[in-house]
């Protein structure tokens, strides 16, 4: 399992306890806003109809849903973002792109650069690293929970393109369109789903070590708080151990 997929499980766990649901909310709500401007019903727009899932799934109240969608389609009025990607490197030569949105382009490039240079990183140029990425499902699933044979049906009566054994997981690889009808297909069979998400997974990755593993989840935490920040994706790895130790 990529760095990336272990700190997302980290990051969900931790999410159970840690309540930050104001900005998850907030951050739903502006990918909710924004993909409701290709039309405000779910079953007819594929993007709207993932962030509504998401938003379900943080237990929003469906008031806050409707009202955001309401918001992109213009029925109520509401603020103009804009979407921007930024890609760059961290500690180490790690790729990274940082998904935002914003109604002020020209602070949040500045704050972003910032965020970058104090933890050891810079940012690059358009299509600087993305080359590097392409868009995938994860779904894992807790060792404990289920066999790799009752995973492995799932994938292949579904859709799915791979099962991995990643030590305390197993994780389920799919193609975007594909996700849905999976992940959906493993919590029918009333297996827990310890993290899922539709992400960039990386082609190659970066093993850190010492300082620069520490370092690198600094700046990812950085990244991820920062108010206007959709999504953070990076290519870098490091011993699950540590990751825990940094993360706690």
């Amino acid at each position: 399992m990529s760095g990336h997929s272990k700190w997302a499980t980290i990051k969900h766990k931790k999410g159970a306890l840690d309540a930050k649901r104001g900005k998850t909310f907030t951050r739903l709500i502006k990918e909710i806003t924004i993909a409701a401007k290709g039309g405000g019903d779910p079953d007819g727009n594929p993007r709207l109809r993932t962030a509504v899932l998401a938003a379900k799934a943080e237990n929003m109240p469906a008031e806050n849903i409707k009202r955001a969608i309401q918001r992109g389609t213009g029925e109520l009025p509401g603020v103009n973002y804009e979407e921007i990607s930024f890609e760059g490197y961290g500690p180490g030569g790690v790729a990274v792109i940082v998904d935002v949105t914003t109604d002020n382009r020209n602070r949040t490039v500045s704050e972003i650069r910032h965020t970058f240079g104090k933890h050891g990183g810079n940012l690059g140029e358009t299509g600087s690293v993305r080359f590097m990425f392409s868009k995938k499902g994860i779904i894992a699933v807790d060792k404990p929970a289920a066999t790799e044979e009752q995973l492995m049906d799932i994938v292949l009566e579904h859709g799915g393109e791979d099962l991995n054994d990643e030590g305390d997981t197993w994780e389920i690889i799919t193609d975007p369109a594909s996700y849905d009808a999976v992940l959906a297909a493993v919590k029918a069979a009333g297996i827990p789903v310890a993290m899922s998400e539709v992400t960039m997974l990386a082609s190659t990755y970066t093993k850190l070590e010492g300082a620069a593993a520490n370092q690198m989840i600094r700046l990812l935490e950085a990244l991820e708080d920062y108010d206007d920040t959709q999504n953070v994706y990076s290519n870098f790895d490091m011993d699950a151990e540590q990751m825990e130790q940094v993360a706690g």
